[in-house]
């Protein structure tokens, strides 16, 4: 078996395809955009615990909604042929084949399928864009008129796509393989993310009565060093294949 259809492989690109290293900027944008007294350390408490609850509230919605459909596509699934169910054209044809999935089956189940698809992509691009911006704007202080912002960053979203499409187009599993290597990479990146943010927050010098509690600390470089174990080793498998 490939790397690449390996649980292994698919399992870390769900990891990098739900968190998403540019989210971690994005969620820590959400205190700067509240208006608070920045002088006044009970409102500073008071924004940073309705930051926590609004993170919270979000990635534990979405954390419910991914364990569902992992759910939902076992039970359904469960014994049937990967290469039979392998490609998204493939999953929307089944949801209306009541040999694959029962007396669910119905077009409105593949189109609801559909639909799906296009708000995660979407999803994915907004949060994308706005972290971008905030990358840019905050970080960097390179600032552009939004007509540019948004031509440079849909080319360069879009241009590899386009690329790829038009030299594997005939291959409808190629794109889709790319998708799953994207998500892998979003999980490689991870930890460029979570080190810098888990040192920041955690360095009473620069957080003072805001600096990580010991608990926090302990599981978030222990999420971290295990991450990182795991994308080490899928790499070092990686290219172990490539050469063998």
């Amino acid at each position: 078996m490939a790397v690449g259809d390996s649980a292994f492989f698919i399992a870390l690109g769900i990891v990098g395809a739900t968190v998403m290293p540019h989210n971690l900027y994005l969620h820590s944008s959400i205190v700067q955009s509240r208006q608070y007294d920045r002088s006044d350390e009970r409102a500073l408490k008071e924004a940073s615990r309705y930051a926590t609850i609004d993170s919270n509230v979000q990635l534990g919605f979405s954390f419910i909604i991914n364990c569902l459909l992992l759910i939902l596509g076992a039970a359904l699934f469960f014994g049937k042929n990967p290469d039979d169910i392998g490609r998204f054209a493939q999953l929307y044809d089944a949801l209306q084949d009541s040999t694959m999935v029962g007396a669910i089956a119905s077009s409105t189940l593949s189109t609801l399928f559909a639909v799906a698809l296009l708000a995660s992509g979407q999803n994915a691009t907004i949060t994308g864009t706005l972290t971008g911006q905030i990358v840019m704007e905050g970080f960097i202080n390179f600032r552009l008129p939004l007509w540019q912002r948004r031509m440079i960053t849909r080319l360069i979203a879009i241009m590899p796509v386009v690329a790829c499409i038009y030299w594997w187009g005939d291959k409808g599993d190629v794109v889709e393989k790319l998708l799953v290597y994207t998500q892998v990479f979003l999980s490689i990146a991870l930890p460029i993310s979570m080190v810098p943010l888990l040192y920041l927050t955690s360095s009473k010098k620069r957080m003072g009565k805001f600096v990580n509690c010991t608990p926090f600390i302990v599981l978030g470089w222990l999420a971290t060093a295990i991450l990182i174990v795991l994308n080490i080793q899928l790499i070092v498998e990686t290219v172990r294949m490539l050469f063998n």
